[in-house]
């Protein structure tokens, strides 16, 4: 059974970092391909980045920059370094899992919540 737990949300004040953690289960993680998405309150879910096999991340444009991703195949982790927080970024961030670049969310996590305020 895949299994996808997503970790270390919270709240942090605008410029503030976070580090989130995705632990994955019941599959071959180091030849899977991983995103990070969110969805904050009232909007569909947002794509944020994506982490080859090889380890190659992408980024929407929104978090360029701000956000990095990386994998831990020893671990069956994959993280997204969160910097420069903006209250914009507010949302439940989601774990996936998928077969490529189009299709990248076949399972998901169950979200971990990030709040960016004063």
């Amino acid at each position: 059974e895949v299994q996808l737990v997503e970790s270390g949300g919270g709240l942090v004040q605008p410029g503030g970092s976070l580090r989130l953690s995705c632990a994955a289960s019941g599959f071959t993680f180091s030849s899977s391909f991983m995103s990070w998405a969110r969805q904050a309150p009232g909007k569909a879910r947002e794509w944020l980045s994506s982490i080859s096999t090889t380890g190659s991340p992408s980024y929407t444009a929104t978090v360029s920059g701000r956000f990095t991703m990386s994998r831990d195949n020893a671990k069956n982790t994959v993280y997204l370094q969160m910097n420069s927080l903006k209250p914009e970024d507010t949302a439940i961030y989601y774990c996936a899992m998928g077969r490529n670049r189009l299709y990248w969310g076949d399972y998901w996590g169950q979200g971990t919540q990030v709040t960016v305020s004063s």
